[in-house]
């Protein structure tokens, strides 16, 4: 063969190469990496969505409805005629007694408020193929259960602060005249904000794992059985469950001693209360992260 049947032979085909600097050759960019690039939307703009979204799923009027249930169940101990003939008497300590009394029904009712919130803004992500959506646009599942309790919060934190003080001026309406008791009543809503907070955390999760939304508010049922009966349980026992925060976080306590009985205020285990809250928050971090990891 000679040289110039050599030089005519075809050179072997190469793969294309993008042009680097200095005339060096690299790889083009593939599809994949340019997807990875693709930036997520803010926080604050995805915690305004989920705000949004509150207004069609009328999540305002159902906070409402439940906020009037609880100052009604939590008032039903005023129109007793032994509590009215306390109205005027400091000994007797009524605000105390409206304080355990509400405190009750908040044990009762705090895990479903909680159960019905985290499902009802949760349920649209799984029957409008949201998770979908929201991962096209970079936005994870973790990160979108992060923004629906920011979300809940703006709606939980004035629903508690509103609950207690219309049933303080109920209660001022219905004859209470003794000066109220503020020290106890500010930090029992400031702990049940927390606790419902850490309800809602929960249940959150709960709602985005578990596509049958049933199975979410039949857990808010359970856990408010299970708060009421911590208000009777050990205070060592009632520290063990997330349900028996409702009973812990109570500044207020009835007592018997001897042939007197009466209410008296208490301080709640500061320690406690902050490991639970701690413990909670970081768990809540990690599942949602883990969240991540589930192909939807």
């Amino acid at each position: 063969m000679t040289s110039a049947a050599l030089s005519s032979a075809p050179a072997p085909s190469q793969r294309p190469a993008a042009a680097g600097t200095a005339g060096s050759a690299r790889p083009a960019p593939s599809a994949r990496g340019s997807r990875s690039t693709r930036t997520a939307p803010g926080f604050f703009t995805s915690v305004r969505v989920e705000i949004l979204k509150m207004h069609r799923l009328r999540v305002l009027l159902v906070t409402a409805l439940l906020v009037i249930a609880s100052v009604a169940l939590s008032s039903i101990n005023l129109f007793s005629q032994s509590t009215i003939k306390s109205f005027d008497n400091p000994a007797a300590k009524p605000w105390a007694m409206l304080l355990l009394g509400t405190a009750f029904f908040n044990a009762m009712t705090g895990a479903v408020f909680a159960a019905v919130l985290a499902s009802r803004q949760t349920d649209i992500e799984h029957s409008g193929a949201g998770w979908n959506l929201a991962s096209t646009s970079g936005l994870t599942p973790g990160a979108l259960c992060r923004a629906k309790l920011a979300a809940l919060t703006v709606v939980i934190v004035p629903a508690v602060v509103i609950q207690n003080a219309v049933l303080i001026v109920f209660a001022r309406m219905m004859g209470i005249s003794v000066p109220l008791d503020v020290g106890p009543w500010v930090t029992y809503t400031i702990l049940l904000i927390a606790v419902d907070l850490t309800m809602c955390a929960f249940h959150l999760w709960l709602a985005a794992v578990v596509e049958n939304q049933l199975v979410v508010v039949s857990a808010g049922l359970l856990g408010g059985f299970t708060g009421a009966f911590m208000l009777l349980a050990p205070a060592s026992v009632a520290r063990l469950l997330p349900w028996g925060y409702y009973a812990v976080i109570i500044p207020a306590r009835f007592v018997t001693s001897g042939d007197k009985t009466g209410y008296e205020y208490i301080s709640p285990p500061s320690a406690w209360i902050t490991g639970f809250l701690i413990l909670t928050t970081l768990a809540f971090a990690f599942a949602t992260h883990r969240l991540d990891r589930i192909e939807r």
